[in-house]
């Protein structure tokens, strides 16, 4: 197992993500923050509390509860109500993009109802996409062969990614 991102350096990587955010989202009053269920959820909550100290942004975060191995098989689902997101800036958010299935099973769901902007976030891009997804923002793009997994600590006390 190789360290890829320190603590330390995934502290910056959320914090440079948080700031690209405001940058692109200054006009908006509001923001929505979707975190897909697990570390995507807990990195969307650190975007928030950085980007709510340091704007006048309300950053709304909602968890998104979606099966990663079959997407299709099982309803997805939301902590927040979908009518509140109409014409919302929405922000998925996960911890690591791989082939690019979760994201675009997830942005299915809110293609349900008008938005003034779908964005992704992700901590670290894989790019092996066998779907048509890009991340807007990304804390790290890595270079790994098919075989390769990354996995992600967000907790409090030792955050790491790692290459297995």
């Amino acid at each position: 197992m190789n360290t890829v991102l320190d603590h330390l350096a995934i502290d910056q990587k959320i914090n440079r993500l948080a700031h690209e955010l405001i940058e692109h989202s200054f006009e908006e009053k509001t923001i929505f923050l979707g975190g897909i269920s697990g570390n995507g959820l807990l990195l969307a909550e650190q975007l928030k509390s950085i980007i709510q100290a340091n704007s006048e942004q309300v950053v709304v975060v909602f968890e998104i509860s979606i099966n990663k191995e079959e997407p299709w098989a099982h309803p997805i689902t939301l902590t927040i109500e979908q009518a509140t997101l109409k014409h919302g800036y929405i922000v998925l958010v996960d911890d690591v993009l791989n082939s690019g299935k979760t994201m675009q099973y997830a942005l299915l769901k809110f293609l349900e109802h008008p938005t003034k902007a779908i964005k992704t976030t992700v901590l670290v891009d894989r790019s092996h996409r066998n779907f048509p997804i890009k991340a807007d923002f990304v804390g790290l793009s890595l270079s790994t062969t098919l075989k390769d997994r990354v996995e992600v600590d967000l907790s409090d006390t030792d955050k790491r990614a790692y290459l297995v």
